[in-house]
């Protein structure tokens, strides 16, 4: 007999309980945002429509299916199972950081407060749900973006991957584009993206410097990237600040004492690169897999 799916949902506390937990008392919460000229009652009711929008969600799933339920900070430590079906309530952000944890379970993404989120990636509302769990085959594939160090350790992101000094000075670096020869540099950092992330961090670097490179549509398999604030020295150049990673990989070898590579702009999961050490971003095996 076979076993029946588990649907895990994914969910962060909202900005109402990070305060309440803060400040131990609705009534210290609403004196501190009160001293900042905010209203203690509009928090309130966004996490009502989040966590209204999780109990609609829960109640959807039928009811010889397993479930199980996840907050953001414990998804690194969960055990998910290869035939999951991971529902997402929340921001785009919260599954992006889903994402690198998972290996090709669809993914349905649930928007909690239509008109204030972008929706890119949480595109459905709550009463969707039942439509789409019968419908977890039609999926849209999203690159990622990997990077892996010399020593096997290895991260992934869904959006992009940064690499530069963890203190925000100048990192230093040589760069390597694959079949181009090496550069050494001095910038702000490096940015690898994905086509999602070509929506965001990705663009503004591009439009800020009025870049032609074609940047990637969301389900393509390009990665695009960007060199933030070369600085041109007798021992550093500016002539690779740019480009496309179509199955390739681009490779950069520490010349500092420290560097970190994060990935969609979670700074406390990170990678330290130290001297010497070569780093290589390209395109992940895996993909995230998104019910549309």
């Amino acid at each position: 007999m076979s076993t029946a799916p588990r649907v895990v949902i994914v969910h962060r506390r909202t900005e109402y309980q990070e305060l309440i937990a803060r400040h131990g008392t609705r009534g210290q919460a609403a004196f501190f945002l009160r001293g900042r000229g905010r209203d203690i009652a509009e928090l309130e009711e966004r996490h009502e429509r989040t966590t209204g929008a999780i109990a609609q969600v829960a109640a959807a799933v039928p009811v010889d299916w397993r479930r199980g339920v996840v907050e953001r900070a414990d998804v690194s430590r969960f055990l998910f199972a290869p035939d999951d079906v991971v529902v997402v309530v929340g921001q785009d952000g919260l599954v992006a950081n889903a994402a690198k944890y998972l290996d090709g379970q669809p993914v349905i993404g649930i928007d909690p407060e239509p008109g204030r989120n972008a929706g890119t990636l949480v595109a459905h509302a709550p009463g969707d749900l039942p439509d789409l769990l019968r419908a977890t085959g039609e999926v849209e594939e999203r690159t990622m973006v990997q990077a892996q160090l010399d020593d096997g350790q290895r991260l992934l992101a869904l959006n992009e991957i940064f690499i530069g000094h963890p203190g925000h000075q100048t990192a230093r670096y040589e760069l390597q584009p694959s079949g181009s020869g090496a550069e050494a540099q001095a910038s702000s950092g490096v940015i690898v993206a994905s086509g999602t992330g070509a929506t965001g961090w990705c663009r503004s670097i591009a439009l800020e410097r009025g870049s032609g490179l074609r940047l990637p549509r969301p389900p393509e398999p390009r990665l695009v990237w960007f060199v933030r604030e070369a600085w041109p020295s007798p021992a550093t150049g500016t002539s690779m600040t740019e480009g496309e990673l179509a199955g390739d990989e681009l490779a950069l070898t520490v010349q500092s004492d420290q560097l970190v590579a994060f990935g969609d702009g979670i700074e406390s999961d990170a990678l330290t690169l130290t001297w010497g050490q070569r780093l290589r971003i390209g395109r992940a095996p895996a993909t995230l897999r998104l019910v549309r």
